[in-house]
């Protein structure tokens, strides 16, 4: 066995500098822009290695094991899920259904804002909650690109806008989580999420108008903006306070879609804005080639059903894929677990991080029916069927998409290694642990670690299994509710969701503009940061000024 250290250089500060070292180092050269993300990836798993083995004594074995497991774990599911959205796309492309839903939603608004709303928000809220896991920017990502938005307006924007479902995301997962490790009531933390996201979901279509088309175009539509902020946030404080915890992004989004579409048949701007690039400068414009003008032939009946139907199938095979009883079933038959030998329970996860003694596992679940990936290839394939693909072409396609995706796919798998790694050697938490010392103002920056949970790790689930116990821990010795330090993990989590290196890769390559991760980080970090400080002002309101807002929930 071997008892992780937190502060292995016997000084606080050192300690975490030391631990924050690979991070940083892959932000700053994906941001630079003179490195490829994959070259990034794989030197930041390098270094990684380095820091956990030479550093925080880590033994070689257990970091190169901990290192291949992250790897495949990056494949599946992650990269599985990115490869068959992708697929998804090229056929629906092939066939000239996407071409009949550009037309489709172009009949809903031309307007580029409103289509924001429509498609990056309320539409890809909706995948977040049935499946999560970077579907959600992956399919947001590749609609928005064929309609015609830039593809740094595109990639950005679906990141900035999968941001208030993320707590709920994967019907519930990470409230499911966050009980798991914190002993507290999934229902009770849900309900308190629920008491600070619906801010931010009212907050966030406004914002990603704004970084879309500036302050005036933002002012222009405000009315459709409130419309759907309203009919999303009350909807999820409603379900998530009064129902489950499970079905809120999927009830508020459908909501909030309906809602829109139904306003808009009432509602239009003076002015369109047809412009699909970021007011300002936006350096992806110059790579797009002259948009055809679209044919504004009312569609048949046909034609719709054409334009819907891939989608539709997407979003019934995506519910049966969430459904808790199908993963049951589908993991007690078609699944194969692998406990990598020497690795896993050989780590042991220690106090304050945890209560006691505590064994890591290092297992690599194969769930091959019930992984998201694997529900989106069975779509896919429904869907090329459906529309008159033979299997020879289906295949064809599918190695095409293969090859678009395979340095985005090495990417991701560089990016899960060293989100694994920092977990088994315990190089995160020691940054955990340096936001948990700063006493009186901790709601704040308990909420910024739960932003740098899912900056590190791509998931505000695994950053709730990460940083959860910690937070109930802490706020306890402070004496703050624990309900609402856990809760805020979560919430807090959202934002680090758009500058997660793995979120960006999965942005770049749904909108074919691989290459300009740097760019796309540059453009969403400062985002990501505003937010997040606003949901921790939002907290320190809650534990001090506000506190019964938590005090029923203690």
């Amino acid at each position: 066995m071997w008892n992780q250290i937190y502060n292995p250089l016997g000084n606080a500060t050192l300690s975490t500098i030391a631990a924050a070292i690979p991070v940083v180092t892959l932000l700053v050269l994906i941001a630079s822009g003179k490195v490829k993300a994959h070259i990034a990836a794989i030197i930041a798993v390098i270094l990684t290695n380095l820091i956990a083995i030479f550093v925080f004594t880590m033994p070689a074995g257990m970091s190169i094991r901990a290192s291949l497991l992250g790897i495949v774990a990056g494949f599946f599911p992650i990269g599985w899920i990115v490869l068959n959205v992708i697929f998804l796309y090229q056929i629906t492309v092939a066939t000239g259904q996407f071409e009949l839903l550009k037309r489709t939603v172009g009949g809903v608004t031309e307007d580029r804002r409103l289509q924001l709303l429509l498609i990056a928000f309320s539409f890809g809220a909706f995948f977040e909650g049935a499946s999560g896991f970077g579907t959600p920017v992956a399919i947001t990502g590749s609609v928005l690109i064929g309609l015609g938005f830039s593809p740094l307006a595109a990639s950005g924007l679906s990141l900035i806008a999968n941001t208030a479902p993320v707590a709920y995301g994967a019907l519930g997962t990470p409230i499911q989580g966050l009980a798991s490790v914190t002993g507290l009531d999934p229902y009770i933390l849900g309900a308190m999420v629920g008491r600070q996201l619906p801010v931010f979901s009212l907050i966030v279509p406004f914002w990603v108008v704004w970084a879309f088309a500036g302050w005036r175009g933002m002012k222009d539509v405000w009315p459709a903006i409130l419309v759907t902020g309203l009919t999303f946030a009350i909807p999820q404080f409603v379900i998530s306070n009064y129902i489950n915890p499970w079905i809120v992004d999927i009830g508020a989004s459908l909501i909030s879609m309906g809602c829109l579409i139904l306003f808009l048949r009432v509602w239009q701007p003076k002015q369109l804005w047809l412009s699909p690039a970021l007011r300002g400068r936006d350096e992806s414009a110059a790579t797009m080639t002259a948009p055809k003008p679209m044919d504004k032939t009312e569609l048949t009946q046909g034609e719709l059903w054409s334009a819907l139907l891939p989608w539709i199938v997407v979003c019934v095979v995506m519910l049966i894929w969430g459904n808790g009883a199908f993963k049951t079933w589908a993991n007690s038959i078609f699944t194969w677990n692998y406990p990598v030998p020497d690795l896993h329970n050989m780590i042991n996860k220690v106090p304050p991080v945890a209560a006691k003694p505590t064994p890591e596992g290092a297992v690599f679940a194969f769930t091959y029916l019930s992984f998201t990936g694997t529900g989106m290839l069975i779509a896919a394939i429904i869907s090329g069927f459906l529309a008159g693909f033979s299997p020879a072409r289906m295949i064809g396609e599918y190695g095409r998409t293969i090859k678009l995706c395979a340095i985005s796919l090495i990417t991701i798998s560089a990016m899960l290694a060293i989100g694994t790694l920092t977990r088994l050697s315990g190089v995160d938490a020691t940054l955990g642990l340096a936001f948990a010392a700063t006493g009186v103002l901790y709601p704040f920056f308990g909420t910024l670690l739960g932003w740098l949970g899912v900056a590190l790790t791509g998931s505000d689930t695994a950053s709730n299994i990460l940083f959860g116990n910690l937070q109930k821990i802490t706020s306890e010795q402070l004496g703050l509710s624990s309900v609402l330090m856990g809760a805020a993990n979560s919430s807090g989590g959202v934002m680090g969701k758009m500058i997660d290196a793995q979120s960006i890769v999965v942005a770049s390559t749904a909108t074919n503009w691989y290459g300009h991760e740097g760019t796309i980080l540059r453009f969403v970090f400062k985002h990501s940061i505003a937010l997040a400080c606003l949901v921790g002002l939002l907290v320190m309101l809650q534990a001090y000024v506000y506190p019964f807002t938590a005090m029923v929930l203690k």
